[in-house]
């Protein structure tokens, strides 16, 4: 069988050789890795939430949001919310209090009047209660009956002193409370007002600090939060990011999850310039699955890599590939996966060699992604074709 490989391909001459493409075999450490897409985080960041606002003010509506990505400074507007109902009940709170000033004045002044009334009714009747006492004590020589008649009259004065006095007493309570309440009406006006103009501040988010503004996804639309989107108070709805220390989030899946564990080395491959390559290690290795989607049954483990270097392009929610070192094997030969044929339980490749390739047997160890490690059958200098040259040259032979 090798003698007829090694004539056919003599026979198709220089031009099938160049036309098979060949690869040598690779001596050296032999990777044992996992490649996984993810996305790249801030270690530690400070979250921009919606403010907590009375349900009064009905719902927070964005009105204006920045940039995705945007870099701001510190006292920068990041967000702000929709004002016209609070603005509205400014304006209502602002004309109740014009109001219910006037009518504590008019109240203040009426109540003036009422105690003046009083004062003087009970004036009118201190006096003539006097008069009536004098009568009685210049009536000595009166008759029995004229004397008594006078003593009744007084007693008469008694209880109607009396009882202006009280009317004043009990004015004066009522007039009191009727202030009390009218002034604690205004005061919760007051303090309405006051937190109407709190929460007008709040709709307007301010950065405490520069960074990068990196928008959060808004869960009931799984889109990030954009104008005319509605928030509960205190979601969070932008991160500002320390971008000097970052770590790549990915989701390993249930057949791969047991061979990370923490520490292992890890290659970060950004997408957006895949020219560059930074090294990690594995943080973090979550205990419990969960859904790799919203409309997914398919389980996955989060798996969290602290990534070493710093580097101004390394932001917050870039795709980078990640390839996770599970073992280092050294000093061993490697090919690449298509270079080797398996027919029943035997597998081979086919050698370069003077006359053409031969087919050799090889037997393999672990593979990896792209390459499997050669046990036997190759050596270090050997090249490989990475197809079935038979295959090609029956090709050359129709044409």
């Amino acid at each position: 069988m090798l003698l007829f490989l090694a004539a056919t391909m003599g026979a198709c001459g220089k031009k099938e050789a160049q036309s098979v493409p060949e690869a040598k075999v690779e001596h050296g450490t032999f990777y044992i890795d996992i490649y996984e897409e993810g996305e790249i985080e801030a270690i530690n960041s400070i979250n921009i939430s919606s403010p907590n606002i009375p349900w009064r003010f009905g719902n927070l509506k964005i009105s204006n949001i920045v940039t995705d990505g945007a870099q701001v400074k510190a006292g920068d507007t990041l967000i702000t919310f929709d004002p016209s109902e609070v603005r509205k009940a400014i304006l209502d709170y602002e004309d109740r209090l014009i109001v219910s000033n006037a009518e504590l004045e008019k109240m203040l002044a009426q109540h003036e009047l009422d105690m003046e009334e009083l004062n003087a009714d009970y004036e009118v009747t201190r006096i003539s209660h006097e008069i009536t006492r004098m009568q009685l004590e210049s009536a000595a020589h009166e008759s029995d009956i004229k004397r008594r008649e006078i003593k009744l009259n007084l007693d008469k004065a008694d209880i109607s002193l009396a009882r202006a006095k009280e009317q004043i007493e009990n004015r004066r309570k009522i007039q009191v409370e009727e202030v009390k309440q009218k002034r604690l009406s205004i005061r919760q006006d007051e303090e309405r007002l006051e937190e109407a103009y709190s929460t007008l501040d709040k709709l307007f988010v301010i950065a405490p600090s520069p960074g990068i503004a990196i928008i959060s996804r808004n869960w009931s639309t799984d889109n990030k939060f954009q104008l005319g989107d509605q928030c509960w108070s205190s979601q969070q709805l932008i991160q500002l990011p320390d971008l000097s220390t970052l770590k790549a989030k990915v989701s390993i899946n249930e057949v791969d999850i047991s061979q990370v564990t923490k520490g292992l080395k890890v290659q970060i491959r950004p997408d957006a310039f895949s020219d560059s390559t930074f090294t990690g290690y594995v943080a973090t290795v979550a205990n419990l699955a969960q859904n790799k989607d919203n409309r997914s049954n398919i389980k996955v483990f989060p798996v969290e890599i602290v990534i070493n270097e710093y580097n101004k392009n390394l932001l917050p929610g870039l795709t980078v590939s990640c390839r996770i070192i599970v073992d280092e094997i050294p000093d061993v030969k490697y090919v690449p996966l298509e270079a080797l044929h398996v027919e029943g339980d035997k597998s081979y490749v086919f050698k370069k060699s003077v006359g053409g390739y031969d087919k050799v047997e090889v037997r393999t160890g672990q593979s990896n992604s792209d390459y499997v490690i050669i046990e036997s059958g190759l050596g270090k200098h050997d090249r490989v074709a990475l197809i079935d040259p038979t295959t090609l040259a029956k090709k050359e032979e129709k044409k």
